[in-house]
């Protein structure tokens, strides 16, 4: 359930952290994400077989199961960093000449950040690559309490820092789908209950979460999709 914390603020910038078409400038309308009997085959061995799972806007789906289930893997292939063994993806209601990845935010295990680079140039790099973005990462810094830190280079970052940095990335562009593999590793209690809020306004914006985890994060709501390594 959404926090009423933030009611009024999810109304007001529903552009910002909804389902943003940002190419015809407008809000889009109902979307869904299904994966129908979906394979993945890595280094000639299966990986996971048949996993079928739907959502729609406003959803959560948290991925569990033991290490080696193919919950990363599922992620990526969404993503569309891992091909499709067979089955089918499909995304209703988004944009139809953009693949699916091109309409998602995938945050990994590597924080892909230059050490020499500092934390307002790296999101800024991150914002006109993935964009369009407004051009201010201002806020998005602010979001995940780095604004103190924008000016200092990357490599003298923590490792919870450089997490908080990599979860500014889905403030900075709007993307329908955000998919996070273990988005809490690192995060202290408080950048957790910060992320949480931020799931929580983009599920309220109708925007979709496909998280992998071994556990909960914060989104109660969430339906489990629990995966079991291949024999």
């Amino acid at each position: 359930m959404a926090d009423a914390t933030f009611t009024g603020i999810v109304v007001k910038d529903a552009r910002k952290f909804g389902v943003f078409s940002a190419r015809r400038g407008r809000t889009a309308g109902l979307m869904q994400l299904t994966g129908d009997n979906l394979a993945c085959e890595r280094g000639g061995r299966d990986v996971f077989l048949s996993v079928s799972f739907s959502l729609k806007s406003g959803e959560a789906l948290l991925v569990t199961g033991r290490n080696g289930a193919g919950k990363s893997s599922l992620l990526r292939m969404i993503a569309g960093l891992v091909r499709v063994a067979s089955g089918t993806l499909a995304l209703e209601g988004g944009e139809p000449d953009s693949p699916i990845g091109e309409q998602a935010h995938y945050l990994g295990h590597l924080d892909a950040l230059k050490p020499a680079l500092t934390v307002a140039e790296n999101l800024q790099f991150w914002a006109e690559f993935l964009g369009p973005a407004s051009g201010d990462v201002a806020p998005a810094l602010a979001a995940v309490d780095l604004a103190p830190l924008a000016g200092l280079p990357a490599a003298y970052l923590s490792a919870g820092q450089r997490r908080r940095l990599s979860i500014a990335r889905l403030v900075a562009v709007p993307r329908a789908i955000w998919l996070l593999d273990e988005p809490t590793s690192a995060l202290d209690a408080a950048s957790q209950t910060r992320l949480a809020d931020l799931m929580r306004r983009h599920l309220t914006s109708g925007g979709m979460i496909v998280a992998a985890a071994h556990g909960a994060i914060g989104l109660e709501r969430a339906r489990e999709l629990k995966m079991g390594a291949a024999a």
